[in-house]
């Protein structure tokens, strides 16, 4: 059995990379990072997709409907790490309880390091579409694998500097985007693209188009506490990441949108989530913006993901340094499966299947049940924990994240939901998780309700400071 010490060990170091955090940040400063986040090409190349499959207007529609559906999951999530100073995994704690946490840890571990393959694989992609055009030389894979290798050492000693550049570095992605959308406008006027044809075999919907811009958002909020932890306020925090979310998704969506359909305009073979065909018709600043962000975002996700590890709650107490090299390793060789950019669709969607769920229970489990806030008991692997429940499993919050990841799904691709699946699953995922802790909640070996949720919580360093203080004053 694990030791009483585990948690505290891993979650209560004061390395960066393990434990509650008190942020500093402000407005300003989480807005440009939330901004410098998602100015990357797997956002631009998400614009890709919609048209012709739906009209422009439509899918421009579309693009801030879902964005601003989606930034609400994302800032409730982000807000929790702001409370308490955990990041997202950790937070699962809550709800799923101490060893159930480690089921959305393992599948959000997958999923980030699916993240990190596409961006690499689009780096990659990107930079031999510019070595083949000056040299001739061709070979996609290798130049992924290049691209993945340089993310893994600047996550392993530079995400601190990254975290630093990535705000200006968005600037110059703006600067750089400016001009795209300036020479798309220029030959083809607003017109063009509003008649631009739709094409019915495609078989898309206006709420296909918007299901896929909300899950762009729920993929960003598996990281959302991590990044909203480092806010002083809530305030800083919510304001912040709102707005820098927001700009951030409808502009590179909206630049994916409006250079496809200059391509699609120009009469040129116009092939979706392909980054050789928006560079190869706007020029190499474009490329070298694209392989820019994908450094700066991708190294933040590696980082990400070997932060989720190492917070995990496990009988092994594990080390930042070795963790990213395993974790590293296998992002390099994944990066070389090129494949897998044709089921990016797939893949998103798979992400909000998993993850809709897991979000609807956190932010009715922590703003409801728990009534905002959450004690150092969330730190330690202790029968006494109030989040021990049942052997240190949630098992309502598991049932119901395989009952709303099933509808989801069935949603999706079986029985298709005339408004699309992630809105009515996370409804479905937050009442029938409410309504089962509410009617179980009496029964005692489930551990569900427990009076000690009355009691006063603030940041989960409050508690420790205090405990410092006494001891110092004594």
């Amino acid at each position: 059995m694990t030791s009483p010490a585990t948690m505290a060990v891993n979650l209560d170091g004061h390395d960066e990379s393990a434990g509650p955090v008190r942020g500093s940040q402000g407005v300003i400063r989480i807005g440009m990072i939330w901004l410098a986040a998602n100015l990357v090409v797997t956002t631009l190349l998400t614009g890709t997709l919609f048209v012709p499959a739906v009209s422009f207007g439509t899918a421009s529609a579309m693009i801030v409907t879902g964005t601003l559906i989606g930034v609400l999951v994302l800032v409730l999530v982000g807000n929790m790490g702001t409370r308490t100073g955990l990041p997202t995994m950790a937070l699962t704690r809550g709800s799923f309880g101490i060893r159930g946490s480690l089921l959305p840890a393992a599948a959000n571990l997958i999923i980030l390091m699916g993240w990190s393959w596409v961006q690499a694989m689009l780096a990659g992609v990107t930079v031999n579409f510019l070595v083949h055009d000056a040299t001739g030389y061709s070979n996609p894979a290798l130049f992924s694998a290049i691209c993945q290798g340089i993310v893994v050492v600047l996550a392993i000693f530079g995400h601190t500097g990254i975290s630093r550049v990535e705000p200006w570095l968005a600037l110059l992605i703006l600067v750089v985007m400016g001009t795209v959308f300036a020479a798309a406008f220029g030959a083809f006027s607003p017109s063009e693209f509003a008649n631009l044809p739709v094409d019915p075999e495609l078989g898309g919907s206006a709420f296909i188009t918007l299901d896929m811009v909300i899950a762009t958002a729920i993929s960003w909020t598996v990281l959302s506490a991590d990044m909203n932890r480092h806010a002083k306020s809530s305030t800083a925090g919510i304001v912040g990441s709102s707005i820098g979310y927001t700009l951030s998704t409808c502009i590179a969506m909206f630049l994916g949108l409006v250079a496809f359909s200059a391509v699609i305009l120009e009469g040129n073979d116009a092939i979706a989530f392909d980054p050789s065909v928006i560079v190869g018709q706007f020029g190499w600043p474009l490329g070298i913006v694209i392989f820019l962000s994908v450094m700066a975002t991708n190294t933040m996700v590696v980082f990400g993901m070997v932060t989720s590890v190492v917070n995990a709650q496990s009988k092994l107490r594990l080390k930042f340094l070795p963790t990213a090299l395993v974790l590293g390793v296998i992002s390099i060789i994944g990066s070389t499966f090129l494949g897998l950019l044709n089921q990016f669709t797939d893949f998103l969607f798979i992400i909000s299947a998993f993850f809709v769920p897991v979000f609807a229970i956190m932010i009715a489990d922590y703003y409801l049940l728990k009534r905002r806030g959450y004690s150092r008991m969330i730190l330690h692997e202790r029968r006494e924990s109030r989040y021990w429940y049942l052997a240190g499993v949630n098992w309502v919050a598991i049932f119901v994240w395989i009952v709303g990841a099933t509808l989801s799904y069935l949603w999706a691709y079986v029985v298709p939901s005339p408004i699309g699946a992630n809105i009515p699953a996370f409804i479905v995922s937050f009442a029938l998780y409410l309504g089962l802790m509410f009617a179980l909640g009496g029964v005692k070996r489930l551990g569900l309700r427990d009076a000690r949720d009355a009691d006063a919580t603030g940041h989960l360093l409050d508690d420790a400071d205090s405990t410092a203080a006494l001891r110092v004053g004594g």
